[in-house]
């Protein structure tokens, strides 16, 4: 099962992304003190360190984390892409259940706070945007029970 590695939120847009031990999902509006709390669907992205590892290969050089604009970080597998999959998080105070609504594209920001050529090596590599579908607290280390591929 996969674990949240990290977790980041930014109080504004183009503000830096902070790193957070735990953060407070509400349902139906986001992650409370991140910069989409309160948008439609996009409450919270999530990637892969297995897929930033890939991204750092194709790139050639490292694809940090807290510059790729994610707010949750998972310590391997596959994030679903596919609108409507669901993504557990079993926190110590219940679960927050998460859906996909779309893949996440690279951000346009990466190419100058990572490098030329960033943001093309996290094509299909960028995770996907969920919404939360249940409250709760998400914390660094809580397990993730991702859909059956």
């Amino acid at each position: 099962m996969s674990r949240v590695a990290a977790l980041y939120v930014a109080p504004e847009r183009k503000a830096p992304m902070v790193p957070v031990t735990s953060v407070e999902a509400e349902a139906g509006r986001g992650l409370v003190g991140d910069r989409h709390h309160g948008t439609r669907h996009r409450h919270v992205s999530v990637q892969s360190r297995d897929e930033l590892a890939a991204a750092t290969t194709a790139y050639g050089a490292p694809v940090p984390e807290e510059l790729t604009r994610r707010t949750l970080t998972l310590d391997h597998g596959a994030v679903p892409t596919t609108p409507g999959a669901r993504l557990v998080v079993r926190g110590d105070e219940g679960d927050v259940v998460l859906e996909v609504v779309r893949r996440a594209a690279p951000c346009r920001v990466m190419d100058t706070d990572i490098g030329p050529g960033a943001r093309a090596a996290l094509h299909d590599r960028g995770g996907s945007i969920c919404r939360v579908l249940t409250s709760g607290t998400i914390a660094v280390g809580d397990e993730v029970e991702l859909p059956a591929a």
